[in-house]
């Protein structure tokens, strides 16, 4: 299988320029669709790249830098950025060499920048400003942007010819449908999994295990007595900071929420992004982290086939901490509009969202973490909502699919591939086109 990966290049803007580079952003999308990228668009022709699935452009402009007057000690504002983030199959290097080569265009929205020079070497300029993600999600990892679109159009073959088929038997029903379909569609061979990716990922998944499991059983005496009084000092700690951090509003601003609609429901799926500042303090800090990290690591090895968790709406999603980790940002792209994607959560993963945002500034209050919080159902959405910013430029490679379609229709070409079936399973089969 080919690995997904994800390219992240932020850049400062200055204040005086953003409204500029809005408007020109604009001009790379559909007339009609605003924030729906053309695919064709002279800047980035994204639609050129196969190996992409979803992109974003988006202008980082956070709009409750007000909140940090409940702590005092941060700094009172920070950088406009602007945000190029790919999620693609392979190497995101090997890609980003390619749109420096292919794409001089996109130099004009780089020129907003403002360390941007018009004559400096474009690769090198997105390689000092990309930056890894804290964690990151991918649905189904291994699937490429190629496959979802090539199992597409199978499906699409299967069910027009469906009706033409006159058998009534299920090998009679196979053996017809694979004879008309099967010299028009072309489906490309999974390639083998990278070798250094899965040595990679295999460190991944059980380095951390094996290290506390060693220190378990050569220093039982140190590590246990180390790891339930830390344990108990992390809680109380914890509950004390719940108790005490300041209590900031959310106002709900209809105009805003109308803006952010705009954006919204232009398909099947849709994006999100939202960005806010961390609360002060080493407690916070490191909690995020340890948090973002176990996050990592359950999305690379467990969450890896069609959920995250229960909930199976989401293609990809990040976790981004910028500014020395003052400020965070969130993106997603997820099936489904808004009010769906957000009572998902709460309803299936309430204590994911705790876990995952219970840091940032203005965050419902929760208790011992896990509990209120998102479950404060309008105070949790009108947080998300406010945090939530307009996504500029976004484009998707397949549209018209839902994560429940793709899945779908990689059961249908590993059922046209299969060199067997029996009734049943070409029974079950049928169903799926």
């Amino acid at each position: 299988m080919t690995p997904q990966d994800h390219l992240i290049v932020i850049a400062a803007v200055p204040d005086d320029r953003a409204a500029d580079l809005r408007a020109f952003l604009a001009t790379m999308t559909l007339p009609g669709l605003p924030g729906a990228a053309d695919p064709a668009n002279v800047v980035f022709p994204f639609g050129r790249f196969d190996t992409i699935h979803f992109a974003r452009l988006v202008v980082l402009e956070d709009n409750t830098l007000g909140d940090r007057a409940a702590y005092p000690d941060l700094p009172k504002t920070d950088p406009v950025y602007l945000c190029l983030m790919i999620d693609c199959d392979g190497e995101a290097t090997e890609l980003m060499v390619r749109i420096a080569r292919e794409c001089p265009a996109l130099r004009q929205a780089f020129a907003f920048c403002a360390d941007f020079e018009a004559g400096g070497d474009l690769e090198r300029w997105m390689a000092a400003h990309r930056v890894a993600s804290d964690a990151s999600y991918v649905n189904w990892v291994g699937r490429t942007a190629v496959q979802a679109r090539e199992e597409a159009r199978l499906r699409e073959l299967l069910r027009d010819a469906l009706p033409q088929v006159t058998a009534r038997e299920p090998q009679a029903m196979l053996q017809a449908l694979r004879a008309a379909v099967g010299p028009r569609v072309s489906l490309t061979p999974i390639p083998p999994t990278p070798v250094a990716w899965r040595n990679g990922n295999l460190f991944h998944l059980f380095g951390p295990i094996i290290v506390a499991a060693a220190l378990v059983v050569f220093i039982p005496w140190v590590t246990i007595p180390v790891a339930v009084i830390g344990l108990i000092l992390a809680l109380a700690a914890l509950r004390r900071r719940e108790l005490r951090d300041p209590i900031v509003e959310n106002p709900y601003d209809p105009a805003w929420v109308a803006r952010l609609r705009l954006l919204e429901d232009h398909e099947v799926t849709n994006q999100y992004t939202a960005m806010g500042s961390i609360k002060r303090g080493r407690f916070r800090l490191g909690l995020e982290l340890v948090i973002l990290h176990v996050i990592n690591w359950a999305a690379r090895h467990i969450f890896t086939r069609g959920g995250l968790g229960r909930i199976g709406t989401i293609h990809f999603a990040h976790w981004v901490l910028i500014d020395d980790r003052r400020r965070a940002f969130f993106c997603s792209n997820y099936d489904g509009g808004h009010e769906a994607y957000m009572d998902d959560f709460i309803n299936k993963a309430g204590f994911g969202l705790n876990l995952s945002f219970s840091s940032a500034i203005a965050y419902p209050q929760t208790d011992w973490l896990i509990k209120k919080g998102a479950w404060r159902e309008m105070d949790f959405k009108h947080f998300q909502r406010r945090h939530q910013i307009p996504t500029d430029v976004w484009y998707k490679a397949y549209p018209g699919l839902t994560t429940r379609d793709l899945a779908r229709n990689t059961r249908i070409r590993n059922g046209f591939e299969k060199p067997e079936m029996s009734d049943d399973e070409i029974r079950r089969w049928l169903a799926e086109i």
